[in-house]
């Protein structure tokens, strides 16, 4: 028995909507059947949909599930059109510009039994998901810290938001969904040097609930383009480059210390040097399928609205201690229900 397409469609034509454009409409049991974007198909990247002028137009041609590409103060007032009207969604990240918003959006989806995701991307990035698989598998022991880069020059199509909710959220949930573990504090300062009304650079440490630190350094003023991760633990650090999705793990040595002075300091020394070899296949085409198997019901591991939620408040969090120059405590959800 053949299973019928599910339908979508997709709010949004600009520079991240163009991409899933382009997935949705190759995507293997997915309809692509409609655009919203009030400016029109300017860079003719609708794939052959029709584009459309409103959300109601959409929902009249009758869809399962939508895309949510559209600038990041509309999330909250589309995905809560597209609850109404018992319609799923896969929505941009950050989920919502404020934590009251995500809220609003959680309970929207949450309250209709509607499947509902955030599209944190680097979820997908092949380098992490082997590195999250390592991590649960026990291969680096006992894990110390989390150490995240992510700069380069500032990209244009942001308007409505500063680097904190732009790019530190993806490196917030990247950090929370590989050690699956939650924020507890967090200190940060930020600085703006572009002449923007948000903070272009950003620097954090904080702390996740098992005693884990945490490190963020994300801004759009280099010219050095940098997507960093490293983990380090008991057994030695795992380093992802997610520009090139490359995982290498730096092993510790088990040298024995003939120095009678240094014997009561536990360090380590460098050992071997692994470079893995993984598929790499596109994250975006990766999390629509995830998305798509979860709207069908299928076991699907995606970034639900709830996780997406937890990643707002922690951004909010940041924020709030760059302004106040104080650490901030955050409360941490019960995990069997956030899943972070």
């Amino acid at each position: 028995m053949t299973t019928k397409p599910l339908r979508a469609g997709l709010v949004g034509l600009g520079s991240m909507g163009r991409h899933h454009a382009r997935v949705l409409a190759g995507l293997e049991g997915v309809d692509f059947v409609g655009v919203v974007d009030p400016f029109g198909d300017k860079y003719g990247a609708a794939q052959g949909a029709p584009v459309l002028g409103t959300v109601e137009e959409l929902l009249a041609l009758g869809i399962d599930y939508a895309v949510v590409a559209c600038p990041t103060a509309l999330h909250e007032e589309v995905g809560l059109q597209l609850a109404e009207a018992g319609v799923c969604a896969l929505v941009e990240k950050p989920v919502a510009d404020t934590v009251e918003g995500a809220r609003r959006l959680v309970q929207a989806f949450e309250s209709r039994g509607l499947v509902a995701g955030v599209g944190h991307i680097e979820r997908c990035n092949p380098a992490l998901r082997s590195l999250r698989a390592r991590l649960e598998a026990g291969e680096l022991g006992d894990v110390y810290q989390v150490v995240t880069r992510r700069q380069g020059p500032f990209p244009h199509r942001i308007a409505d938001v500063g680097v904190v909710k732009d790019l530190a959220t993806h490196d917030i949930d990247l950090t929370g969904w590989v050690t699956g573990r939650q924020y507890v504090s967090i200190a940060a300062h930020t600085v703006s040097k572009s002449g923007r009304e948000h903070e272009d650079m950003v620097s954090a440490v904080g702390r996740l609930d098992d005693g884990t630190m945490v490190n963020h350094l994300v801004n759009w003023l280099s010219p050095l383009k940098e997507r960093f991760t490293s983990v380090t633990g008991e057994r030695g650090c795992f380093i992802a480059d997610t520009l090139t999705a490359d995982l290498t793990f730096h092993s510790n040595a088990a040298v024995a210390t003939e120095w009678e002075a240094l014997r009561a300091f536990r360090g380590v020394s460098e050992g071997d040097m692994i470079r893995y070899a993984i598929p790499k296949r596109e994250p975006l085409q990766v999390e629509h399928e995830l998305f798509r198997d979860a709207v069908l019901g299928k076991p699907a591991d995606i970034c639900t609205l709830r996780q997406g939620m937890r990643t707002v408040e922690v951004a909010a969090a940041v924020l709030e201690s760059a302004m106040g120059m104080r650490s901030v405590s955050l409360q941490p959800e019960d995990l069997a229900t956030s899943g972070t």
